[in-house]
């Protein structure tokens, strides 16, 4: 049986306030799902403290600090974008744990061929590292950022309990 996104935020939550830290989320596709999630856990105010919601390229450039250049040379949908997204949330938020989240929620992919369901995401864990993976999904739009709020928060949770705190 698979955890529910509820049930995956809780377990975050949990294991960022047994540790002390907080974390700030960066999302693109999922428009403030997972936002929205980590909000509606209990205490959440004492590990989430801030979300940016960057759709356009514009936002995430004027907002989170994305290279101009990072957009034009790998596209919204990049490993480098969500790398500079996460890090750009963790530097104006002050926190040290961060993930971010950029794709394809459908039903269109890119206009270079990245097909709907793409997704890119990227973490920013306590020792500073950050890191990133790109995930397909399948299925409508709204399954599609439900599915990535749950992969986005699971490997979170995965990297936090590997060592990175």
């Amino acid at each position: 049986m698979t955890k529910s996104l509820d049930q995956t935020a809780e377990q975050l939550g949990d294991i960022l306030l047994s540790s002390g830290l907080h974390m700030v989320t960066a999302e693109s596709c999922t428009a403030g799902l997972i936002s929205m999630t980590l909000a509606a856990v209990a205490n959440s105010g004492n590990f989430y403290t801030s979300g940016f919601v960057t759709y356009s390229e514009n936002a995430k450039t004027r907002l989170l600090g994305v290279h101009p250049d990072t957009l034009k040379q790998h596209t919204a949908v990049s490993e480098q974008t969500a790398r500079e997204m996460v890090r750009g949330a963790c530097a104006r938020s002050g926190e040290p744990v961060g993930l971010s989240i950029t794709g394809y929620a459908g039903p269109d992919g890119g206009e270079d061929g990245t097909p709907a369901g793409t997704i890119w995401f990227g973490w920013v864990l306590p020792d500073g590292r950050d890191e990133a993976e790109c995930h397909r999904f399948s299925g409508e739009p709204k399954s599609v950022m439900e599915q990535g709020t749950q992969f986005a928060l699971e490997g979170l949770i995965k990297r936090l309990k590997r060592g990175g705190q």
